[in-house]
Parts: structure tokens; sequence; C-alpha cells
């Protein structure tokens, strides 16, 4: 018999991924924190926002964002979603850069990602990444 998952959860997820832009490729390390309503068996099974920072293993340079994320369990039978949102570029020799990106994701224990964004002067940013999502609190 499965559990019933459904609730409000509070997750800190830290994260790493790999991101190529018109820049180069590089490594970001970071956390993320998410506020989200799940009810599995709705056709909309997640539904939720996040923010979070990162920060670059090369140079000066780190990252804020904030996104809205929906999820669903119809087809694959795991929590499959979407996520988009603002994301601010901070580095120390630059003045904050404003993009946004938008992102898929699969909720398997382990949370694999993918995000395409864009950020002036930066160009096109593309990244690979994987999570672990923490459960702190539920309602």
């Amino acid at each position: 018999m499965a559990a019933d998952l459904d609730g409000v959860y509070l997750w800190l997820a830290p994260w790493a991924a790999w991101t190529e832009s018109d820049e180069g490729g590089d490594s970001l390390f970071g956390v993320e924190l998410a506020l989200t309503a799940v009810r599995e068996r709705a056709a909309l099974g997640l539904l939720g926002v996040t923010m979070g920072a990162a920060r670059y293993a090369e140079g000066d340079a780190g990252r804020l964002w904030a996104s809205a994320a929906l999820g669903t369990r119809r087809g694959l039978g795991l929590m499959l979603g979407v996520s988009a949102g603002p994301i601010i570029e901070l580095s120390e020799l630059a003045h904050p850069r404003i993009g946004g990106g938008v992102g898929v994701w699969l909720f398997a224990g382990l949370v694999p990602f993918a995000r395409v964004a864009a950020v002036p002067q930066r160009g096109i940013l593309a990244e690979v990444g994987l999570e672990i999502a923490l459960p702190l609190r539920r309602w």
C-alpha cells in the first residue's frame, strides 16, 4: 500500500549543475528552498514556488533566482514537472544582470533537471544538474 504524500511541504535542496553559455562552461553549486502543494492523484500533482542561490566554481560570480513549479504524475508514474522564473546573475566586477529561464525536472528521490535561460551579456545558458530535495516541514 502506497503512503499518502499529499500535503504542503517546505523543501531544502542542495544541488550541483554544469552550465554552458557564450562565455564557456562552468559548474555551479547552490541551494534551493521550495514551498509546494502536492496532490499525487490530481492531474496537477504539484504546484509550488522556489528561490535559491548558487555560486560558479570559477570566478567571482553567482546567481539568485525564483521560480514557479508545476508537476504531474501522469504518464511516467514519477513526478515530472516544469519551472520558470527570473534569474539575477551577480558578480564582484559587473552590475547585476537580470534574465529568466525555464526548466524541466523529474522527482525520483533525487531530482535531475535541465534548464535553459537567457541573461544579458551572458547570452543563452544551458545547464543540467542534480538536486537532493530534503523535506523540512509537512503540513
